[in-house]
């Protein structure tokens, strides 16, 4: 099986194909791989492929060298853990901020968040795992800067599914993982409206009453700190072969990288 990846040159009039990489894979368990490299030839018709030539360190570092031209370098602030092509990851502190709440189905015994309202609630520290196929948020057990050893928590925002997705609905997503960026996902995160949780998210959290009844005490007490012991540890779906094992910061992300 073979896959085929192109390069392309910057010129005057645009960019001109100048190379090709093949992929190959043997068999159905594709247990070994080779790559090879191929100029393109320009004729009178379409571009041709020619005979290639075993893919080198050489020409990684070559094309490595000539993309990395296109990608400014960023100094990284203090909440960055991750910044990488495809991921971006970063931890956001413990804070009271405004919350946004227009619950669909509210309980009758619900004493704050029974109507549309928007109030000040502590949010407990948060881990933010940007890929290109969404948003992942996670709590973490304490408001400090994370290890890779340190075990993550299930988000007690409403807007995320089980797996730690960021359900986006009519919200508007950013269109880069780049530092600059991270604002408009936190704004994603913290400033939309909490309509209701989403399946299973309720047993999220420990104690009596379920997550909407933990944010709506919050909010009638005026709570300024977000009880953190409340939360459960975050753990894998039931399709993955990681189910039940204790999710850190470094298998999340590592995880994230090849999804």
């Amino acid at each position: 099986m073979s896959q085929h990846s192109t390069e392309f040159e910057a010129t005057d009039r645009g960019l001109t194909l100048t190379n090709a990489i093949l992929l190959y894979r043997n068999g159905p368990q594709r247990t070994a791989a080779f790559a090879s490299m191929h100029a393109v030839e320009h004729g009178e018709g379409q571009p041709t492929i020619a005979a290639g030539a075993p893919l080198t360190r050489a020409h990684l570092r070559q094309w490595t060298a000539a993309l990395g031209r296109a990608a400014p370098p960023e100094i990284l602030p203090d909440n960055v853990l991750v910044s990488h092509p495809d991921v971006l990851a970063w931890w956001v502190p413990e804070q009271v901020r405004t919350a946004y709440f227009a619950l669909s189905s509210p309980a009758a015994d619900l004493r704050a968040l029974r109507q549309r309202t928007t109030v000040d609630l502590p949010y407990p520290a948060h881990l933010l795992v940007a890929t290109r196929k969404g948003l992942g948020v996670y709590a973490l057990p304490e408001s400090k800067r994370p290890g890779a050893e340190t075990l993550v928590l299930f988000s007690p925002v409403l807007n995320v599914f089980i797996d730690g997705r960021l359900c986006w609905g009519n919200i508007p997503q950013p269109k880069t993982l780049t530092i600059a960026s991270i604002a408009e996902y936190e704004r994603a995160v913290f400033d939309s409206w909490s309509t209701h949780p989403n399946p299973g998210q309720e047993k999220t959290v420990s104690g009596k009453g379920g997550l909407v009844r933990l944010w709506d005490n919050l909010a009638a007490r005026g709570t300024k700190r977000f009880p953190v012991k409340r939360l459960r540890p975050f753990v894998f779906s039931r399709s993955t072969r990681n189910e039940g094992a204790p999710v850190t910061v470094g298998s999340l992300i590592a995880r994230s990288t090849h999804a």
